[in-house]
């Protein structure tokens, strides 16, 4: 089936609320991920271990209940789903700053309400993907999430600055209200989406939940192309996991940035992150879904050799955001090119009834690479500094390049939904 860009996919019904809620929810979601990192290094006190901790607590439900969710969600409607969970993160986001000012918070009872957090963010995150096929047809998907990067490009250059701001206004712990308020109004778009959800009759109900997630183990990691490429995003997860968490230590520990300056390095990202999902489609288009990805990955690995060599001694400010800002850009532009490619084509192969277990079983294992990165990222800081840790998992990144370019994956094209 030919891929076409269509003209203009917001006109098709259901689709511009849910862009709406995913674009409020993102925004909220970059204020939230600073304001919790600030939260943790600057008003508890705590250390790129602790950073570390955090991290993985918010993933790791999808660690040991990723494929279970999968499956159940593939045996149910995806909109009350979604409009649930979206109800208790914002009740979660909620607390914290009430426990904050009763003088409750500390860094494990955060660490147990981010992992609480996560076990609603798994149910979502997999209602969501497999929401997204049944509101746009196949031949717009790739369109569809370029336009979801689109606007989570302007959240990821805006977020962390307003998340700065309000952290040095407000202080981090109120900065998470502005997340509260956007799973509410997410909630509210995602009611107004009206899509038939009805499930052909003998669709798999009647087997075991066993065997319904063996199944989607084995679409997943038997299919020619979505096996290598599901292998290669687990590494990248892994080291992307290791560089964020010791990055956010790096700038504002070793670095002394304020919340506000690194909030300019992340929009930095951002900025660049737009450009690149607006011409996702078409590099995608012309490239290929696997060149695109594999270039996308290479381009990676120099934004963080960038990041890596910033000098650490009495150099001004400004130079020091300059060169944070100029890796933040390169990998923001990277990031913007090759998501939409990667989402796009994986949905676009995978039949609808597969679509909860093909997702939550690929962002399953990715997640526990966080599990495993973040803490590990955090502590190897720790023992052996910022600056090795940080080659160390672009390393790793190199890696995963290496191995998706000689795989099948750097065949894979947007028109292969006959596979």
């Amino acid at each position: 089936m030919a891929v076409r860009d269509p003209e203009d996919v917001f006109r098709i019904p259901g689709y511009f609320a849910f862009w709406s809620a995913y674009t409020v929810s993102g925004f909220g979601t970059y204020v939230t991920t600073l304001a919790l990192q600030v939260l943790v290094l600057l008003t508890l006190h705590g250390t790129a271990g602790d950073v570390g901790l955090l991290n993985a607590a918010r993933w790791l439900p999808y660690l040991l209940l990723g494929v279970i969710v999968g499956a159940l969600v593939d045996r149910r409607r995806r909109r009350p789903i979604l409009i649930g969970t979206d109800l208790a993160r914002a009740v979660l986001l909620g607390a914290i700053p009430i426990l904050y000012i009763a003088g409750w918070l500390n860094t494990a009872v955060l660490i147990v309400f981010v992992a609480f957090f996560g076990v609603f963010s798994l149910f979502g995150d997999a209602a969501s993907q497999s929401f997204l096929p049944r509101v746009v047809p196949k031949r717009s998907l790739l369109a569809a999430h370029a336009r979801t990067d689109q606007s989570d490009a302007v959240a990821q250059t805006s977020g962390p600055l307003v998340a700065g701001g309000l952290v040095a206004l407000a202080g981090a712990p109120l900065a998470v209200l502005v997340d509260a308020a956007s799973y509410l109004f997410s909630a509210l778009a995602i009611s107004r989406i009206h899509v038939d959800e009805t499930r052909k009759e003998g669709a798999g109900q009647s087997r075991g939940l066993r065997s319904e997630i063996a199944e989607g183990l084995r679409w997943v990691y038997r299919h020619r192309v979505l096996g290598p490429m599901a292998i290669g995003s687990h590494g990248w997860f892994l080291f992307n996991s290791m560089l964020g968490t010791v990055f956010v230590s790096f700038a504002l520990l070793d670095l002394h940035l304020s919340a506000l300056q690194f909030g300019i390095t992340l929009a930095a990202a951002g900025v660049t992150a737009l450009v690149g999902s607006s011409y996702s489609t078409r590099v995608g288009l012309l490239w290929g879904a696997g060149r695109t990805v594999i270039l996308c990955d290479a381009l990676m690995v120099v934004a963080w050799a960038v990041i890596a060599v910033v000098p650490t001694g009495h150099s001004p400010t400004w130079i020091v955001i300059a060169i944070l800002a100029v890796g933040q850009s390169l990998y923001g532009l990277a990031l913007g090119l090759s998501n939409a490619n990667e989402m796009g084509y994986r949905q676009l192969v995978t039949p609808d009834r597969l679509q909860g277990r093909m997702n939550t079983t690929i962002r399953s294992a990715n997640r526990a690479m966080i599990v495993i990165g973040a803490p590990l990222g955090g502590f190897l800081a720790v023992a052996i500094g910022y600056q090795p840790t940080l080659w160390i998992a672009i390393s790793g990144f190199v890696v995963v390049t290496v191995f998706l370019a000689v795989s099948p994956f750097r065949h894979a094209r947007h028109s292969d939904a006959a596979q």
